[in-house]
């Protein structure tokens, strides 16, 4: 996928067909990939995606726009909250500033989705960002937002583990 800034940033893998919540999961890291990477405005980015990419790239074919657009504007909205969760989850050592920004961005969104969207089970939100985790990288990443995800999921929705799960695995002590 060809971002204006002539790089090309986007996974390998082609989607199945009809996974509307998957296509704007994917098209919402591209969103603040791009965002970050050209520090375009939320509201360009927006219009550029919701006016002209789903309509254009075949990968984004069928998103659910209504989903893609609340959890870019969500993520925009809450950094502020989210990046130090994030933080507390990563391992020691490792800083958020310092990582990829694609990968920054794939945490972003699984955290806003945790702690804003109750009607999207835990699970089903890490596994996706897993999975379009191995779509761009093919090294350590995936389990690094496997991990980070759980953690959050555990914590924030322990309900959802069970009650062995409950306050066992809290943020990183520093």
């Amino acid at each position: 996928m060809d971002l204006d800034d002539g790089h090309e940033a986007g996974p390998v893998a082609d989607l199945p067909e009809g996974q509307p919540r998957t296509r704007a999961r994917l098209a919402a890291v591209q969103a603040l990939y791009q965002m970050e990477m050209t520090q375009r405005d939320l509201s360009l980015v927006l219009q550029e995606f919701l006016g002209r990419r789903f309509e254009t790239v075949e990968i984004y074919a069928g998103a659910d726009r209504q989903f893609f657009r609340d959890v870019v504007e969500g993520v925009a909205r809450g950094q502020a909250k989210i990046d130090p969760e994030i933080a507390g989850y990563l391992a020691s050592g490792w800083k958020l500033s310092r990582i990829d920004s694609i990968l920054r961005a794939i945490l972003r969104l699984g955290v806003y989705e945790l702690t804003e969207r109750a009607d999207v089970p835990a699970r089903a939100a890490i596994n996706e960002y897993v999975e379009i985790a191995k779509d761009f990288f093919g090294g350590e990443e995936p389990g690094v937002v496997n991990g980070v995800l759980d953690r959050v999921a555990r914590t924030r929705r322990p309900g959802e583990f069970g009650r062995k799960s409950a306050g066992k695995s809290g943020p990183a002590k520093r």
